[in-house]
């Protein structure tokens, strides 16, 4: 397949291997990411070869999230000229090329099953709420960390968790953007399973994807579409309020101060402007 940035591919036995590889730090999702993810999963999509997909990341963790530095670009128009319409609009779209890069997961037709080890922080917990099935190492740590960056999160964790983890988990992750363990994460259904190590979670994440490749490929893909229907219709609904709500709202001196303490590393300092 394609050489990608952000990813590797491999395909064997009716089986696709997705794997995040940056270029940021801890597989952090930069442009060269949302360009290239709806791209593999609409490719894997099309393949009659794969039946199921196997989504991981490289290195000791799944992913940081959003690379805050290399995606500045996008932020900054809005930040510097916040009181005018063009700027908004271009953030609007952004916010919605983004949203379409993980829906692409969701709407693959087949079945995807999320590895994930090391931290799973914002965009990462959104990818993983687009799969099908979420499966941890017992090293695994989970936040919805969006509130402590100023953001309300706009790429699917909002829209597709409650019917995953229920409304009042979802809540308190999303309120206080605490960090998870994989315990806590099983507990309270984010994940189905917790495995000692990454390479047992990967081990356990193959054999599942070739148990779902031995079914008639054609019904497993038939089960996915119908489960899929009544939320799909709920999260494009929300997708589209959130990034228009981000367009609007996003703009403020906290955003700023987020991003600033970022590029700093320091502990930012937040006063509701």
């Amino acid at each position: 397949m394609t050489d990608w940035q952000a990813f590797t591919v491999e395909i064997s036995d009716h089986v696709a291997r997705v794997t995040l590889t940056g270029p940021g730090k801890g597989n952090a999702m930069g442009p060269d990411f949302w360009r290239e993810l709806p791209e593999i999963f609409r490719g894997l999509d099309a393949d009659p070869q794969v039946r199921a997909v196997v989504l991981t990341g490289s290195g000791k963790h799944f992913s940081y999230g959003l690379d805050l530095p290399a995606m500045a670009g996008t932020f900054g128009p809005l930040l510097a000229e916040k009181a005018l319409a063009a700027p908004r609009t271009d953030f609007l779209k952004e916010i919605r090329r983004m949203q379409d890069s993980v829906t692409a997961v969701a709407e693959c037709a087949k079945p995807v099953i999320a590895a994930v080890s090391g931290w799973c922080i914002g965009g990462g917990l959104d990818l993983i709420a687009a799969a099908d099935i979420r499966l941890a190492s017992a090293d695994a740590l989970f936040s919805l960390r969006e509130a402590k960056v100023a953001i309300v999160a706009d790429i699917g964790s909002l829209h597709r968790l409650p019917g995953i983890i229920g409304e009042g988990h979802l809540r308190e992750l999303a309120y206080t953007g605490k960090d998870i363990d994989a315990a806590r994460a099983e507990k309270i259904g984010l994940v189905n399973d917790v495995y000692p190590d990454q390479e047992a979670v990967l081990a356990a994440a193959d054999a599942l994807a070739a148990e779902i490749a031995a079914n008639p490929p054609l019904v497993v893909q038939g089960v996915k579409d119908v489960l899929a229907q009544k939320q799909a219709s709920e999260v494009a609904e929300g997708l589209r309020y959130v990034s228009a709500w981000n367009a609007a709202f996003l703009p403020s001196e906290d955003l700023t101060e987020a991003i600033q303490a970022v590029f700093e590393k320091r502990a930012p300092e937040f006063k509701g402007k």
